[in-house]
């Protein structure tokens, strides 16, 4: 009985440094927190590496939120809320032209134009431009417009 008392006590001792030194090391993550515009296709490698804990093995604890809008980004970067906006450049030229002392420099483009994706109910061999004459094509977000090709 001894014997299994021991055994469990020091399983129980292992356990809880296992545990300690696993949240030990969390805590030496830096912190860092991207605000995004929208949740989109085109962040999936960013996606897929915090999922596989790629971030971690760098040493980053990073948190994703989604502010809708670039304004919404632009005010979260510029409070300090967030290290990181991934937004268009139109709010920061607001705030620049606007003689702001603290603006935002854009450094990067992720995309070359706002992407969309044509998509299907039904699987469509051999596709072409051409299977969408008298088809209506319905724009994905606010302000986009139902078009009639």
């Amino acid at each position: 009985m001894k014997k299994i008392i021991i055994g469990c006590v020091c399983l129980a001792i292992f356990c809880l440094t296992v545990f300690l030194i696993a949240n030990k090391k969390d805590n030496n993550l830096k912190k860092v927190k991207v605000a995004e515009v929208a949740h989109s296709i085109f962040y999936a490698p960013q996606y897929v590496a915090d999922a596989l804990g790629y971030f971690k093995e760098e040493g980053l604890d990073v948190e994703i939120i989604l502010a809708s809008g670039a304004d919404k980004v632009t005010a979260a970067v510029l409070s300090g809320d967030v290290q990181i906006g991934f937004c268009g450049s139109e709010a920061t030229i607001y705030v620049y032209n606007q003689g702001e002392k603290d603006y935002l420099v854009n450094f990067a483009g992720l995309t070359k134009r706002d992407g969309s994706f044509l998509v299907s109910r039904e699987k469509i061999e051999n596709f072409s431009v051409e299977n969408l004459k008298g088809k209506y094509i319905i724009g994905g977000r606010k302000g986009h417009r139902m078009v009639n090709l």
